[in-house]
């Protein structure tokens, strides 16, 4: 059965800390819906109604050209163990980028990536859980390596050239910061 909460409980809390990967959803409203896999202790918990999470460079950069137009995001974790939950938060996005104020403050609550690339912060106004009795279990074996061993090869300014040919724009034309 569904529930609804204005707030993350203690209880959610506690459960999106335990996964080792979430969901991002994200759209304009001429726009491709954009869903992305997240992991790599990206995430935190800031308070009841505020989540931030680590964006690290990827192949495109929809979220971000998204969220400049429309805020609105979707988070989804799902369990993959024995007890089947499916949790989402709903609310609005701003990104923080490495020249604004808060990155100071939030950066250093992450593992070091030398790929990151913005920072979202999300004001939550509802939380939804689900049975997720469909879901089927899988067994967490380990972190990937590759995507924080191609960010170090390539360097700083090797991701800067990248963010500038590869995360100008969404896949509809709509620029990022980076534009």
């Amino acid at each position: 059965m569904s529930q609804l909460y204005k707030t993350i409980t203690p209880k959610i809390q506690q459960f999106i800390e335990n996964q080792k990967m979430f969901f991002v959803a994200t759209a304009t409203a001429d726009s491709r819906i954009n869903l992305s896999p997240k992991g790599m202790d990206s995430l935190r918990v800031v308070n009841p109604n505020r989540v931030i999470w680590l964006n690290l460079t990827g192949s495109g950069n929809e979220t971000a050209a998204h969220v400049q137009e429309n805020p609105r995001m979707t988070l989804m974790f799902n369990s993959f163990d024995d007890k089947p939950l499916i949790l989402r938060l709903y609310g609005t996005a701003k990104t923080i980028h490495d020249d604004d104020t808060d990155w100071k403050l939030f950066f250093p609550l992450f593992p070091s990536h030398p790929g990151a690339r913005q920072i979202f912060d999300l004001k939550i106004d509802l939380v939804q859980t689900s049975c997720g009795t469909a879901v089927p279990l899988y067994e967490f074996v380990g972190e990937r390596e590759q995507l924080n061993n191609w960010a170090e090869k390539k360097g700083k300014d090797g991701i800067k050239a990248y963010w500038k040919e590869k995360n100008n724009v969404s896949l509809d034309g709509k620029p990022t910061r980076f534009s």
